[in-house]
């Protein structure tokens, strides 16, 4: 009976950790999964866990408010730091759009229920893509297994520092976000100037008239030969986050075992 309390008792535990990443990481945070189907993921991967992580070392199975706050931060620290790369793409898309002239065409994204960019919704679906291609999703569970290791079960606690640095990541996501909408920008810019000049030396062209479609023509054609650096750009990203995430979870706080 005791036996059975523990494995009762770390499965409930796995099952609050991984909750917390499935339900803000990029891919497994989708609506287009359906709930049940996470639910049923979850549980069968907190069940697989249990025995294994139960018995590693300065693991409390205990259940108790602080365990299972501990074990929910360890999910969020993961899914909130790797959400940022769903944060980049929309804002690099928003970015994007507005060069494009699209500033208003808006779709409502059912992840948030809230009206986003059409070309946001574009960037975050050849992430998503990136994401499953590169097998990014299995690097993401075995990191959240290899965790267990690392903060033990219900020995974690959330340090203020670590709050700290993800806010700091944060902030980031605009500096990575304008990189990867840098060829567009810089296109259309020239499009604008050199359309200007045209405008100068020729007053009866319709600059106005003229400005708008080759900006979009040129920004689709930049792009279009820009999506092989996509993968490539995208994945760093996401490893970046990752690392900061084991990192942050790897780091001693105040309460932490070990």
């Amino acid at each position: 009976m005791p036996e059975w309390g523990n494995f009762l008792g770390a499965m409930t535990l796995a099952l609050v950790r991984i909750s917390g990443m499935v339900a803000f990481a990029p891919f497994f945070s989708s609506t287009a999964l359906p709930i049940r189907a996470k639910a049923v993921f979850v549980l069968a991967v907190a069940y697989l866990l249990a025995p294994l992580v139960a018995g590693l070392p300065n693991a409390r199975v205990s259940l108790g408010f602080s365990a299972l706050l501990g074990e929910l931060a360890v999910g969020l620290v993961y899914g909130l730091t790797l959400t940022l790369l769903n944060e980049m793409l929309l804002f690099a898309g928003q970015i994007v759009g507005m060069q494009f002239s699209f500033s208003m065409v808006n779709l409502l994204d059912p992840t948030s229920n809230i009206q986003t960019p059409l070309l946001g919704d574009l960037f975050q679906l050849m992430g998503t893509l990136v994401v499953l291609a590169a097998g990014l999703d299995r690097i993401l569970l075995a990191s959240m297994v290899r965790s267990f290791r690392v903060a033990p079960l219900g020995s974690y606690a959330l340090a203020p520092v670590t709050a700290l640095a993800i806010v700091r990541a944060a902030g980031g996501i605009f500096l990575a976000a304008v990189e990867l909408a840098a060829p567009v920008l810089a296109a259309t810019l020239l499009v604008e100037v050199a359309v200007s000049l045209l405008g100068k030396l020729s007053p009866q062209l319709p600059v106005m008239n003229l400005t708008v479609p080759l900006k979009t023509l040129t920004g689709f054609a930049l792009m279009t030969g820009s999506l092989a650096l996509w993968p490539r750009f995208i994945e760093a990203r996401f490893s970046g986050l990752l690392d900061l995430a084991e990192r942050l979870i790897a780091a001693p706080g105040p309460g932490t075992g070990g």
